[in-house]
């Protein structure tokens, strides 16, 4: 696996779900504060994103998509002026007819995750990510979208499998599209740096293999000094901190996600015994992994 992936993985729970949204003339919906990720893409017309957390608002055109990492609360809008009027967004939903007023289609959407133990890639974030359509940008995000909008019928066959498919994979593409753009944010950076992203690729890819500063070293083809001081100021740890702090999210995604006993899950991050892993655990989480998994359970 590689960071990316695995960043989005750790926190990735259940299906997305989405709606399609077609309004037309003067339109005003509240969409609220989520605990997961929200996303739109524009299918047609164009219409403003305002935040609730006091950015600027936004324009969206034909083609933009635009995420939203932290599931802030936001408005969606013909204009961006009196977001007073707004109405909740399941009020929003007209069913079929009154095509000739239609100006404005989205696909809306959720990403369920689990914040408890994100990625501090995908924490920097912004609030907001839009990625507007353009001619030659992203073409795998550009394809992702036309793919989508021809599978919104529900009656072709195998929709039901291939629309949250496809959201998977949007959400990938707009996260890869924020890294190539970003201006801001360190793990950019990091994953451009060929030794960081070596050290962080051979860690990723066996994280319970008996790593140490020398061998990761090695296998990013550099001293240990170097690694060391390249990786801790990019990465904000060091090289081991890092390791042991991936290694015990691992775990707790497997608590949650499969019925895989103690000495598995122990045994696949890392660890000699399921005692190790225990006293490693509440070290970082305050929790035993048996608690751990009884309140994943329960949420």
């Amino acid at each position: 696996m590689d960071v990316v992936s695995d960043a989005i993985s750790a926190v990735r729970t259940g299906r997305p779900s989405s709606n399609r949204l077609r309004v037309g003339g003067s339109w005003c919906t509240r969409l609220a504060p989520y605990e997961g990720a929200g996303f739109h893409v524009v299918l047609a017309g164009g219409c403003w994103l305002v935040p609730e957390t006091g950015g600027e608002p936004v324009t969206l055109g034909a083609g933009d998509v635009v995420l939203l990492p932290h599931g802030a609360g936001h408005v969606l809008a013909d204009s961006p002026g009196d977001t007073a009027r707004a109405v909740p967004f399941e009020e929003m939903r007209r069913p079929d007819g009154d095509g000739d007023r239609r100006e404005v289609e989205l696909l809306c959407g959720k990403y369920r995750l689990d914040r408890s133990r994100t990625h501090p890639l995908m924490a920097e974030l912004p609030e907001v990510v839009h990625l507007p359509n353009r001619v030659g940008r992203h073409p795998e995000l550009r394809s992702a979208v036309d793919l989508l909008a021809n599978e919104l019928d529900e009656r072709r066959p195998g929709a039901c499998l291939a629309l949250p498919s496809l959201l998977d994979l949007l959400l990938i593409y707009m996260v890869r599209a924020w890294m190539s753009e970003a201006e801001t944010g360190s793990w950019p950076s990091v994953l451009s740096d060929p030794v960081t992203t070596a050290a962080l690729r051979a860690l990723h890819s066996d994280p319970a293999a008996p790593w140490t500063n020398d061998r990761l070293a090695a296998a990013a083809g550099v001293s240990r000094a170097t690694l060391a001081r390249r990786f801790t100021a990019l990465v904000g740890r060091a090289p081991m901190a890092y390791l042991t702090w991936w290694r015990l999210t691992l775990a707790a995604t497997r608590l949650r996600d499969t019925d895989d006993s103690l000495t598995t899950v122990a045994r696949e991050a890392g660890y000699g015994s399921p005692y190790a892993l225990s006293h490693a655990f509440s070290r970082e989480f305050g929790v035993t992994p048996g608690k751990y998994r009884v309140g994943a359970g329960s949420s």
